[in-house]
């Protein structure tokens, strides 16, 4: 307590000030390490970084200065993650995504309901996990990642440590996907367009996707990268669904009826992809709005990491696990069957 007052008067911020300062630091530090050739070549993200450094601190000094640094680092992780979410919609334009044309947004959707609805399942009644870290896990899987898991985050309003722990997932197996692809490439009987397809509907990371893609040819890389964004754009619709699933099932509780409850970011996320497709913003400013994205993003997952807690995470066990293993090879015979039947 004596450290925090002493911090709080050698620095004239505002009671969020110095917390944000912290995020920005530890995202700005992670992007930073991401550029390194060594992380590179791995695909792993800032994202991924910055969460790892959040626990880092968090689980050690952070708890000594926790009543000066609190505010602006959950200003960081609810606020700023909301809109990093929207300006991530800078990634995508609708001519991405006709460039791919039915069958590839087909393969899409199937792969991502099939995934997530296996998830939900297995998750929930097999392994009988929480419901939250189920969704998030599902969510990451199926979709596009940390993205997607913090895109949920603030629907289902889940504690820090799950999402570490999805978090954990993600990195995982999508690092694995980026040197099991390519090895199984010359067996999958496949057009170099159509394995980037594949890459991109199943893989989860966009680095990730890159990488996958890019070790065969840039033509795959370039197919699985547009493939990719449209899945992104799911997140749209998934959240609509996961925000009307949770709102049902809490009514249900006190017996009550409403509408649809539609999160404002999902909603802006659309908006801003149809901005960005009109190609009305010059090209510079979008690479700046896209590099400011990265940066927020990455100080919402340092903030999410400095609020977990590793007792947490050990308490969760080896079950979300073994749940996103189960997925990785869903991904993998699923995916592979879903693209060769629709293609």
């Amino acid at each position: 307590m004596l450290r925090a007052n002493v911090l709080n008067k050698l620095t004239p911020l505002s009671p969020y000030g110095l917390g944000i300062l912290l995020s920005l630091a530890l995202g700005l530090m992670a992007i930073t390490v991401a550029k390194t050739s060594f992380f590179s070549s791995l695909g792993i993200s800032a994202l991924t970084i910055a969460i790892i450094a959040g626990m880092l601190i968090g689980n050690t000094v952070f708890p000594r200065f926790a009543d000066t640094l609190s505010k602006g680092i959950d200003f960081s992780r609810s606020r700023l993650l909301r809109f990093g979410i929207v300006l991530f919609g800078f990634n995508v334009t609708i001519q991405q995504v006709m460039s791919i044309g039915m069958n590839g947004f087909m393969i899409d959707c199937l792969i991502v309901t099939l995934i997530f609805g296996t998830a939900y399942f297995i998750g929930t009644h097999w392994l009988k996990l929480d419901r939250d870290t189920t969704i998030l896990i599902g969510a990451g899987s199926a979709i596009c990642g940390a993205a997607a898991i913090l895109a949920t985050e603030p629907v289902i309003k889940a504690q820090a440590h799950k999402i570490s722990v999805a978090v954990a997932t993600v990195v995982i197996f999508g690092t694995l996907s980026m040197f099991i692809y390519p090895l199984i490439y010359p067996y999958l009987n496949m057009s170099e367009f159509d394995y980037g397809i594949f890459v991109g509907s199943t893989v989860h990371e966009v680095a990730q996707v890159v990488a996958a893609g890019d070790a065969i040819s840039p033509d795959a890389a370039n197919a699985a990268v547009i493939e990719k964004m449209m899945r992104v754009m799911l997140l749209v619709p998934f959240l609509l669904f996961i925000s009307n699933f949770y709102r049902r099932q809490s009514l249900a509780v006190i017996n009550e009826k409403s509408g649809i409850s539609v999160p404002w970011f999902a909603v802006m996320f659309v908006i801003v992809i149809g901005i960005n497709s009109l190609n009305v913003i010059p090209h510079s400013l979008v690479v700046a709005i896209k590099s400011t994205d990265v940066i927020l993003l990455s100080m919402a997952m340092a903030a999410l990491g400095v609020r977990t807690h590793i007792g947490a995470i050990k308490q969760a066990g080896v079950k979300p696990l073994v749940l996103a293993s189960i997925l990785f090879c869903l991904l993998l015979v699923i995916g592979y069957s879903v693209n060769i039947l629709i293609e």
